[in-house]
């Protein structure tokens, strides 16, 4: 059985964060109900069509759920999304605008005096309360306000993360806390209230440069795809125009990158790189003397030398080569979804190692309408009727 199996969600979700949340409880077996706009839906499910035609980012938060239209404007739907959370569910999640579910009668203190198992898990970019809490957010803008813009880019520019780091943040938070909270109600019959913000959940992701800025001191320099404060650690072009990461994290490893890699074991005892604090200090220095090396060498060459001295390396690998990678196709890591496009690759949530996650597909929207609504005692004909006044 699958350890969520037997647990319902129903989520007010759109864009990254919720949706992220929710579907790893869907692929624990976890009952996903997910409530769109009729017509319109998630407006992440319009982002961009690079995926067969689909969404990227829908495709990648969303498989293992069903679709549920509500016009939640119309009184009606907003009563059958009531009923629906007061009778099935076991986990409320939402990321709308602030203040929205409590307007609709769905916040945490009116849902739980009603039902007290109930856990609600509110996702927003700076939390409930507090002096920020009715500003948008969006991802890009949450690394700018958590400093991940100041420690990310180049000494002329900062740069923003290829993926939405800060979604993903709250989303794995709000994950982490949703299966704490199940643990506790097992102990006590009680559900909680999660409050979760982007700003809160990226912070913690900054613990590092905030810890180095501690009283006042100066922060990591933007070092591009290098590594700030320790020296050799980033990407180093190669005589066939490759790239290849390498990292060294201590003086043995030093010792033998100057030994077996670069061929100079006297470097290893040259003052100006005896320790890492000293490499960062002469880091162009250290280039001078390292460049020349790398130029005559190719990727598989460097490669090849780095294992043999034990140093950490790795490929600098584009976005698409990971379908082909031969470690996750070692691992039998790929599956198949079914998408409204058509099958679809999936990659197995990371630590899983048996063959129980369910793979169930990608909804189209409201595809589980009728089966959702039928499940609280709608008939056809209560159906038709919601479907003419435009409520589903």
């Amino acid at each position: 059985m699958q350890p969520l199996a037997g647990i319902t969600v129903v989520s007010l979700e759109h864009a990254i964060a919720a949706p992220l949340a929710t579907r790893q409880l869907a692929d624990l077996g976890a009952r996903v109900i997910k409530i769109e706009r009729p017509g319109v839906g998630d407006f992440a499910r319009h982002y961009d069509r690079r995926a067969r035609g689909l969404s990227s980012h829908f495709v990648w938060t969303n498989r293992n759920k069903q679709s549920l239209t509500l016009d939640l404007k119309q009184p009606q739907a907003l009563a059958l999304l009531k009923r629906l959370v007061l009778a099935q569910a076991d986990v409320l999640v939402q990321n709308l605008a602030p203040g929205a579910s409590g307007r609709m009668g769905l916040s945490a203190a009116e849902l739980q005096a009603q039902r007290p198992e109930l856990i609600v898990c509110d996702i927003s970019g700076y939390g409930g309360d507090g002096p920020y809490r009715d500003r948008k957010a969006y991802d890009l803008l949450i690394q700018a306000e958590a400093g991940l813009l100041s420690v990310t880019g180049t000494p002329e520019a900062p740069a923003k993360a290829g993926a939405p780091v800060a979604d993903i943040a709250a989303g794995m938070q709000a994950y982490a806390g949703i299966l704490a909270a199940l643990l506790e109600r097992q102990r006590t019959g009680r559900g909680q209230h999660l409050d979760v913000s982007m700003l809160e959940s990226l912070a913690d992701w900054m613990g590092y440069p905030m810890y180095y800025t501690l009283d006042g001191a100066d922060p990591p320099p933007r070092a591009g795809a290098a590594h700030a404060t320790i020296v050799p650690y980033g990407p180093f072009t190669v005589g066939d125009g490759s790239t290849v990461m390498l990292a060294v994290q201590n003086e043995r490893e030093w010792a033998a990158f100057c030994t077996t890699v670069l061929r100079q074991p006297a470097l290893a005892s040259d003052a100006r790189f005896a320790s890492n604090a000293d490499r960062l200090a002469h880091r162009d220095a250290l280039m001078a003397v390292m460049q020349p090396v790398l130029d005559t060498l190719t990727a598989d060459g460097l490669l090849q030398r780095l294992e043999e001295a034990n140093v950490a390396s790795a490929r600098v690998n584009e976005a698409g080569d990971l379908w082909t990678h031969p470690q996750l196709q070692a691992r039998q890591r790929w599956r198949e979804v079914s998408t409204p496009a058509g099958p679809m690759p999936a990659l197995l949530p990371a630590g899983r190692t048996d063959h129980r996650t369910p793979m169930s597909g990608v909804p189209a929207l409201g595809a589980h309408t009728d089966e959702i609504l039928q499940s609280l005692g709608l008939d056809d004909t209560q159906l038709d009727a919601l479907r003419t006044a435009k409520a589903i």
